[in-house]
């Protein structure tokens, strides 16, 4: 069974693209893809099982985590 999901990020910044650019790869039983949509950037993941695909999806919401606090911490919040 082959799993696939969308997480679609609503920002303007391109800095979110590039930080996830090298990060973005096509393991062997799961990886993802980033792409410019209309609203932000677009994270399509595809897995083999469904551990593999939380194991990405908690991969790329630990490095939005890491990119918010950041941005609260460069905009003084």
């Amino acid at each position: 069974m082959r799993y696939k999901a969308e997480i679609t990020f609503d920002c303007d910044d391109k800095l979110i693209k590039k930080c996830f650019e090298s990060e973005q790869s096509e393991g062997d039983r799961s990886g993802f893809k980033i792409e410019e949509s209309a609203r932000g950037v677009k994270f399509l993941v595809e897995a083999d099982d469904s551990v593999a695909l939380r194991a990405t999806l908690n991969s790329i919401t630990k490095l939005l985590t890491v990119y918010e606090k950041m941005e609260n911490i460069k905009g003084g919040k």
